[in-house]
């Protein structure tokens, strides 16, 4: 529940190490004898792997000083798994939390969303009815001790203010408070408990009849929450819905399953796999879906993969979602997680995605080069792709098509049907200077003081947008603020990025309320061309078609 800003830049290119790591459980489909069977495989070794035993065995008995082999078996066993494929991997005991707690549906923590953009931890949302809204932190508090640590000022890593905040639940820690409407410090202390993690991070009503779902994964919980959200929607008027699945790495299979479930009509395929004695396992819709008479568009970016993949395939391919935005990842391997004794595990990929037209949504990679791999989407920028479809060449043998007729491609990721280009038009060096300096979102954080009161009492998107309607001096107090700091005003600039300076200002500004990221996504669609694209498509669809008319693209 702890996360820094997250300044929308033009250019996410090198976040494809953190794609790579997209976890895909493949037990979540059935396949739960794996770790049976891996067991049994070990116990059947034969040459060449009893070399490596044996040379284990000599250097433990026969090497003539003592060692720690525990830490070379920690520091072969990387070495051993980087010679597969890019998504198998090694996971020391000691990270497993780390790497597993982004798809749990909770930890142990204070329940507040904090940033350090200046150096002190500024609290910019306290989770309702979590532990340190009970214990009496509010929304703009600065944190100035942590115990009796000071951590105002000290430069201390984010990493480390958060293994000070959680710990077990039931234990208690004490926090020295700057509020800026008193003079004195306050100080709290904070029975710790469970803080739940949301992966449905924004779900409004974008237009009178179109919802808007953003889902950053596919967690433990994530199907409910988009039950949950379409329900709520469905009862503010939803007809048609922009599913946003842009940087959303991946997780439980079963999740995207359950998801695309909810769209389908009865016996379609969602997906299948394929492991390498050619074994394979369907997935198909029950008819139960609560959102099978919805028009839905899918946004995808390069960031996209593994479950947004198959999710976006599944409907592209059942001609029921039209997918909107650039080429997804690409990552289409199943992995099986294999625990050892020791709190350590296994990842091992022990199969292949399909859509239900029969594409693989893996892209292609060499085996161990796993640094050609993480460039491959610098690859795409540096030729041309990131802004012009023309760019993307696929082969005729990659070609399928649709019960509809439509064609679509194989040969790694997901092609949307409608290409949207990365968008650049009103990036100007002034809106680089105030974004890259981390200028604009210090703004939002002054702002926030200045304004918490009336900031606290916006609960929804409307008494948002009234907030900031009534402030017609934003840019100009913001101009004024960068100049202070070092930004000199540079007006064609200024005028050119407008409307992207002021979006992200009353976007960021709405993140530092009690919405949260919907008051963040509220504010930035005007300038998100992804997103208007998927309204106008959607707007073109007519209302008085039948489901099954909508899906086949009649």
């Amino acid at each position: 529940m702890y996360k820094n800003s997250r300044n929308k830049v033009i250019f996410p290119l090198l976040l494809a190490v953190a794609v790579v790591a997209g976890l895909v459980l493949g037990q979540s489909m059935g396949r739960n004898s794996a770790e049976s069977q891996f067991r049994r495989v070990l116990t059947q070794l034969r040459p060449p792997y009893e070399k490596l035993n044996q040379t284990m065995a000599l250097i433990q008995n026969e090497y003539i000083d003592s060692l720690d082999m525990d830490s070379i078996t920690e520091r072969v066993m990387p070495l051993l798994v980087q010679q597969l494929d890019p998504h198998s991997m090694y996971i020391p005991a000691q990270a497993m939390e780390a790497v597993n707690e982004p798809l749990e549906s909770e930890f142990d923590g204070i329940g507040v969303v904090f940033n350090m953009a200046t150096d002190t931890v500024v609290v910019l949302n306290v989770v309702p009815s979590g532990p340190s809204q009970k214990a009496g932190v509010q929304n703009g508090d600065r944190i100035l001790r942590i115990n009796a640590r000071e951590v105002a000022g000290q430069r201390i890593p984010q990493d480390s203010i958060v293994k000070m905040l959680r710990g077990p639940r039931g234990s208690e820690v004490r926090l020295t408070l700057e509020r800026r409407t008193i003079n004195d410090t306050v100080c709290v202390t904070v029975t710790r408990d469970a803080i739940p993690l949301k992966s449905v991070d924004a779900s409004f009503m974008l237009t009178d009849n179109i919802g808007f779902i953003r889902l950053s994964a596919f967690a433990k919980n994530s199907y409910a929450e988009v039950l949950r959200a379409l329900i709520f929607l469905r009862a503010e008027g939803m007809e048609k819905l922009i599913f946003d699945l842009r940087g959303n790495t991946g997780g439980f299979l079963d999740q995207a399953i359950l998801i695309a479930n909810e769209f389908l009509p009865a016996d379609r395929m969602i997906v299948y796999t394929e492991d390498r004695h050619g074994k394979r396992t369907e997935e198909y819709s029950d008819g139960r879906g609560a959102a099978a008479d919805i028009a839905v568009a899918v946004l995808i970016d390069e960031e996209s993969a593994s479950s947004s993949e198959i999710l976006a395939g599944a409907l592209q391919d059942n001609d029921r979602g039209l997918i909107v935005g650039r080429r997804s990842f690409g990552k289409g391997l199943v992995q099986q997680q294999i625990p050892f004794a020791d709190g350590s595990a296994l990842r091992l990929t022990t199969a292949r995605y399909f859509t239900p037209t029969g594409r693989s949504i893996q892209k292609p990679y060499k085996t161990g080069d796993t640094e050609g791999y993480d460039r491959e989407i610098y690859d795409r920028y540096t030729h041309n792709e990131m802004f012009s479809a023309d760019s993307i060449h696929f082969a005729d043998s990659l070609r399928f098509t649709t019960p509809a007729g439509r064609t679509v491609y194989g040969g790694g990721g997901i092609m949307p049907d409608r290409f949207i280009p990365m968008d650049t038009t009103d990036v100007t060096r002034y809106y680089v200077e105030v974004v890259g300096r981390n200028i604009l979102y210090r703004y939002t954080l002054e702002y926030g003081d200045r304004h918490r009161a009336a900031l606290n009492e916006v609960q929804t998107i409307e008494q948002l947008r009234t907030l900031l309607d009534a402030d017609r001096g934003l840019l100009s107090d913001f101009v004024a603020y960068a100049a202070r700091n070092g930004v000199r005003p540079a007006w064609n600039d200024i005028r050119r990025s407008r409307e992207l300076l002021e979006a992200q200002l009353r976007a960021l500004i709405g993140r530092n309320t009690a919405l949260e990221d919907a008051g963040y996504y509220s504010e930035i669609h005007s300038v998100d061309t992804v997103i208007e694209a998927a309204i106008e498509e959607l707007k073109n669809i007519d209302n008085t078609l039948k489901p099954n008319e909508i899906e086949n693209g009649n």
